[in-house]
């Protein structure tokens, strides 16, 4: 059976401004104590054993809370930890494939920036699509060209599965995000990184359940 999921503040964690892997566990546990309900594991520049110690650690932390683990690409690890679920891009392991490998239990998420990709977003595989950058981005070098509130709000007006919004979000700027039609926002630097974790979390939870009230 599938986990559930809510989107509403997913956590994206980064080795670099969480402190390394303590770090991430630290931020993760503290997030999702506080009102974080997703929490993705991303370390492109780590090694595979690395991924699968910290990944373990996490869901461990993370699955008395009832908060689900995903893994960044890294579908290999995904499978020999027994992660809720993946996301991955466009240039990654297509969703056919994910799907095979994960089999129907699993969440997966899928990046996308433009109407082509959303319109060709495969239903019946993926669960979840991540739209964005919304707003500049300092945390992923690869990103694709920011495309703004009023393109995003376009793109949800035609959205064809929940949709997570990344890109630049933080405090202050999430609640128009909400109201431009996101299940809820990723966010990295809003929370990695701060000097308290718990307060950001609850700061970031308000303003995205005040947008929806």
């Amino acid at each position: 059976m599938k986990p559930q999921f809510d989107l509403s503040l997913y956590l994206v964690l980064d080795p670099d401004l969480c402190g390394g892997a303590q770090g991430m566990i630290d931020t993760a546990r503290a997030a999702a104590a506080n009102g974080a309900t997703m929490v993705q594991l991303r370390a492109p520049n780590w090694k595979k054993r690395q991924w699968l110690e910290t990944a373990t650690v996490l869901k461990a932390v993370l699955a008395p809370l009832g908060v689900p683990l995903i893994i960044n690409d890294q579908i290999d690890v995904a499978l020999a930890m027994q992660a809720d679920g993946v996301h991955i891009g466009q240039a990654d392991l297509p969703p056919d494939a994910a799907r095979r490998l994960l089999g129907a239990g699993r969440i997966i998420g899928l990046s996308a920036s433009n109407a082509a990709q959303l319109a060709d977003a495969p239903l019946g595989l993926i669960d979840y699509l991540g739209v964005g950058p919304v707003h500049p981005t300092g945390t992923k070098a690869d990103a694709s060209p920011v495309i703004g509130l009023d393109l995003f709000g376009d793109l949800m007006a035609a959205k064809p599965l929940p949709v997570v919004a990344i890109g630049g979000i933080k405090a202050g700027n999430a609640a128009p995000v909400i109201a431009a039609g996101a299940d809820g926002v990723a966010v990295v630097s809003a929370i990695c990184g701060q000097p308290d974790i718990p307060t950001a979390t609850r700061a970031l939870r308000r303003e995205i359940d005040g947008a929806r009230a």
